[in-house]
């Protein structure tokens, strides 16, 4: 037991330093706050239209897979990248702290922090949809939409953080492992958009058919075995004398 309480404040140190460092370092909080102005855009226009919906359906995961997906993504490739850059990844490597304490606190830094500024976006869409559709008492999410939209953010916000560390641990600059990151991210969405539009007629009735409910199980289970294998994948590839001699 004391062994994993030291465990746990070891990834609390480097939780507490990459925070530090994504607050505070110059031109950080425009980088974070300015690509998150689509995000706010569609907590107000979508809650606005779709009304009581919004807070019984499922609309809400568009800005929950947009948040953590914009966030992490630009903060994660500075996770070794831009140690890398600044020439303090020696420092860091000559540290007492494990390897997996390292990792996991850049990794849930960035999770984290994006959870942190999803949640703004969500009581805002509320808000609006109170606005719009007051029906004399105030208007909540139902219990599962909560559960599904913060569950999915999560599991979306550590898929895209344990690629980005993947990349991170490669690159030699942050400008190089976020194009990269980017690329990985970017080019399946494109290839299934073609995929769709050439194979409509069949793809759209068997996604129909299949169900949302069923739809969205196979989404969280795919992400869950996709964020075990990643995360197995990145401390495998987690080696101090490879960071060091690169």
């Amino acid at each position: 037991m004391s062994r994993l309480r030291e465990r746990v404040r070891d990834v609390r140190t480097v939780m507490w330093k990459e925070r530090k460092g994504l607050l505070w370092s110059q031109g950080s909080r425009w980088r974070i706050v300015l690509p998150l102005l689509s995000p706010l855009f569609i907590s107000i226009y979508i809650p606005w239209q779709a009304g009581i919906d919004w807070l019984e359906g499922y609309p809400s995961i568009l800005i929950c897979v947009a948040i953590p997906l914009l966030f992490v993504g630009i903060s994660i490739p500075e996770s070794f990248a831009g140690e890398r850059e600044r020439h303090t990844l020696s420092t860091l490597l000559a540290s007492r702290l494990p390897d997996n304490a390292i990792l996991l606190g850049k990794l849930l830094s960035c999770v984290g922090f994006a959870l942190m500024l999803l949640l703004p976006g969500l009581l805002i869409g509320a808000a609006v949809v109170n606005g719009v559709a007051w029906q004399g008492s105030v208007l909540f999410y139902r219990p599962i939409v909560l559960l599904v939209d913060l569950g999915l953010a999560l599991l979306v916000g550590l898929l895209m953080g344990s690629v980005g560390i993947l990349i991170s641990l490669r690159s030699a600059t942050v400008q190089g492992a976020t194009q990269a990151l980017m690329g990985v991210f970017l080019v399946p969405p494109m290839v299934f958009g073609m995929v769709l539009m050439l194979f409509r007629d069949k793809v759209i009735p068997f996604l129909q058919g299949f169900g949302f409910a069923a739809t969205l199980g196979t989404v969280f289970g795919v992400l869950v075995v996709g964020n075990v294998i990643l995360l197995l994948l990145a401390f495998n590839r987690f080696r101090r004398s490879k960071l060091l001699a690169n």
